[in-house]
């Protein structure tokens, strides 16, 4: 990401210990306290955290929020997760979280741009038309080998939109790029 972001590897694997506790604590009834950020993660930042059960989506909640820090921001994206996709029934109990994978997508400004400007592998998608939106991270597109033009298509049916809808004027696009990690990389 243009070296806007140095995250070390000791700050993804804290950054993953902070949604998975985040997560714990609202199991047990105990919200999870963040005692102390490192250095290094002392910014702002918006995320997606998504849940993965035995390699299937299980919940992916995030926002591009530059107001609060990225700890803080991972915590409770982890919960809206684990709790509060609409597509999913909340996590049931500790032993569904433990067969569950958790990925952090920390994520750069967005950047008003055109659909040619789009490089998959490289970009997230995000596309707003009228009181529509919707977003598609840029390992979608990687993970289900789309081209840009499927990618757009599918981030426009993501916002309830019709397909096409990237190709109207009054649509906004938006690119943004994210580092991405999982737990699956530290076992």
């Amino acid at each position: 990401m243009n070296g806007e972001f140095k995250i070390t590897q000791e700050d993804k694997v804290f950054l993953l210990k902070i949604a998975r506790k985040s997560i714990e604590g609202r199991l047990s009834g105990k919200k999870y306290e963040i005692k102390e950020i490192p250095l290094n993660l002392n910014f702002n930042s918006g995320c997606f955290v998504t849940l993965h059960l035995e390699g299937m989506l299980r919940g992916c909640i995030g926002n591009f929020r530059d107001d609060v820090n990225i700890v803080k921001n991972v915590s409770e994206m982890a919960v809206s997760a684990a709790f509060s996709d609409p597509r999913f029934p909340p996590i049931s109990d500790i032993n569904e979280l433990n067969r569950c994978d958790i990925e952090i997508s920390v994520l750069s400004p967005m950047i008003l741009c055109a659909p040619d400007d789009i490089v998959i592998g490289r970009d997230g998608i995000y596309i707003r038309k009228g009181f529509y939106s919707g977003v598609l991270l840029p390992q979608v597109a990687v993970e289900h080998n789309f081209d840009r033009e499927t990618f757009l298509t599918h981030t426009c049916l993501k916002a309830g939109l019709a397909g096409d809808c990237w190709k109207s004027k009054d649509a906004k696009i938006f690119r943004f790029e994210a580092l991405v990690f999982s737990e699956k990389q530290f076992v």
